[in-house]
């Protein structure tokens, strides 16, 4: 699809889905590993409702599964007492007129046991280990990741419940929708990259059965809660985690949006890390998804206004994502509008415990 638009004003409303939005921009998840204990409490409700004013905001990523918290102190949303939490979130953010989706992150490989409740497991397409990497782990500090346990049929199917039962949870708890994060290397992506899924199954191999989990993720989650509550985040060409470089990447993703677009997702949500020394993204994949997919989507990597209104206005995607700018600036929406000048933040307090570079940055 090729999208001509006038003078889109980043401060315009726009409908997402089924979600109305007071402006285009949107607050990007970001990993902060405030959740104690797993649970998200009122440090966590006091610093998305402070952001409250973006258009959309995408929280940090959570956890479907006990298998899935790899990180310290990420919060969950597969259990009752985590889904009590993130009403604290949701009610504050909704109190200021805020819209707020969920983003479901299965670490996958990505994760320690140190980081893990008792009888977790460390699961993956494959049992192919993130060698060149180290995880922080609170009683242990830096750790290898360990070889996880290649996933069988029965936990494919496991696996794609706990995501939907995730989904159904975070709706209860008052979440506008959900984004899947099929992202930055972790379980999603692990399956959709041949660095990490060496299967000969159904679920390897071809792009289509590398795509196979994705896509059966998206169709169950869409079905229990609407495809118009439902976005997906994907990074092509990304590194983290070690991901790799492929053949036909442009390809791939092209037909990936295709077979999202025919579930009736909402958005499709496309990161790019050149910003942070990652490769680029090359326009070229930008452009197949764009083709692919006939609603919204967010373009995000190292914006600021200038960039995100003339992408608005080239058509390139309906809203931008946001990310750093908004740990130091609560009022980031007022300050673009304005063109204030903003305050760095302080990334020795990115993934430290308590409020300090949290919730302490004052608004003005």
């Amino acid at each position: 699809m090729t999208v001509t638009t006038d003078d889109v004003s980043l401060f315009a409303p726009y409908t997402l889905g089924s979600i109305p939005l007071a402006n285009r921009i949107v607050m990007a998840p970001m990993t902060r590993n405030r959740a104690i204990g797993n649970l998200p409490g009122e440090l966590i409700a006091e610093y998305y409702a402070q952001r409250a004013s973006a258009g959309l905001i995408i929280t940090e990523g959570t956890a479907p599964s006990a298998n899935g918290l790899g990180y310290a102190r990420i919060p969950g949303i597969f259990d009752e007492a985590q889904a009590a939490g993130w009403r604290l979130t949701t009610a504050a953010v909704h109190a200021k007129g805020g819209r707020i989706v969920i983003q479901l992150m299965h670490t996958g490989r990505i994760g320690h046991p140190a980081n893990m409740s008792a009888g977790a497991r460390i699961v993956a397409p494959s049992a192919v280990a993130a060698a060149g990497s180290t995880i922080w782990t609170d009683t242990q500090g830096m750790q290898p990741h360990p070889v996880p346990e290649a996933m069988s049929l029965d936990d494919i199917a496991a696996t794609i419940e706990e995501f939907v039962h995730a989904a159904r949870l975070a709706i209860a708890a008052g979440f506008d929708g959900v984004e899947l994060h099929a992202a930055n290397g972790y379980l999603l992506e692990q399956f959709l990259n041949p660095a990490a899924n060496h299967r000969t199954d159904a679920y390897g191999g071809s792009p289509e059965n590398r795509q196979r989990f994705v896509v059966e993720v998206a169709r169950a989650v869409a079905a229990a809660i609407g495809g118009d509550r439902l976005g997906i985040r994907l990074s092509p060409y990304g590194v983290f985690n070690e991901m790799a470089d492929f053949a036909d990447m442009d390809d791939f993703y092209g037909t990936l949006a295709g077979a999202l677009n025919e579930l009736g997702l909402a958005y499709i949500h496309v990161v790019d890390h050149s910003a942070m020394g990652a490769p680029p993204v090359p326009a070229s994949v930008k452009a197949r998804i764009r083709a692919a997919f006939t609603r919204t989507i967010i373009l995000a990597g190292g914006y600021d206004r200038e960039r995100a209104t003339a992408d608005l206005n080239a058509g390139k995607g309906e809203l931008v994502a946001f990310a750093r700018p908004f740990i130091a600036n609560p009022d980031l929406v007022a300050k673009l509008r304005s063109g204030a000048p903003l305050r760095a933040p302080n990334q020795e307090t990115f993934y430290t415990p308590g409020p300090v570079g949290y919730t302490d940055y004052p608004e003005g």
